[in-house]
């Protein structure tokens, strides 16, 4: 039986509890970032998408991970004043945790297990990575920093987007578009 994400205890990045239930009847973008990273642009695109739905109920979540190429070094106090001084960040950003490996934190273990595949085109991403001489990982683990879980308002899991795909990619743009409406 798959996990309840909504019950998985969180932590946001200022030390304070939290849970997808504190979210409960909003659409959800979970992401997870990095301040070092090539994608790292996508953060204003994901600001821009938070500002342009977040009256209509949709919200991102930013859970910063140190786990592809070493690209979030900082501790959770650097990753918020990156985030809010490079970026404008006002969406809600999460403490430091592990996406893959066996340190994976519970959440992502919850969502990649309701969603092993990803939508976009990650198998040109997984070639850039080898081309740099990286081992890139295999679905249904986390590819890269960026990768997006689109979760409706009942909590469930509904879509899946490749680290490259944009957050103003018209593809996720429907998806949350979607969502939103049901």
């Amino acid at each position: 039986m798959a996990t309840d994400i909504t019950a998985i205890p969180l932590t946001r990045l200022d030390g304070s509890g939290d849970s997808l239930a504190n979210h409960s009847g909003k659409v959800l973008l979970v992401v997870n970032v990095a301040s070092q990273c090539g994608l790292t642009p996508q953060y204003e695109g994901l600001e821009k998408l938070f500002g342009q739905y977040k009256d209509k109920g949709f919200e991102v979540l930013g859970f910063p991970a140190n786990d592809f190429g070493a690209q979030e070094p900082g501790s959770n106090e650097e990753i918020a004043q990156f985030c809010s001084a490079n970026y404008g960040v006002t969406f809600p950003m999460f403490s430091k945790a592990d996406v893959t490996g066996d340190a994976k934190q519970p959440l992502y273990a919850a969502l990649t297990e309701a969603m092993p595949d990803k939508e976009g085109d990650a198998e040109s991403f997984r070639e850039r990575l080898r081309g740099f001489g990286m081992t890139p990982t295999q679905d249904p683990d986390v590819l890269w920093n960026f990768e997006k879980f689109l979760v409706g308002k009942d909590g469930a899991v509904v879509a899946r987007f490749a680290p490259t795909v944009a957050p103003d990619d018209p593809m996720l743009v429907s998806a949350v578009e979607k969502a939103l409406a049901q």
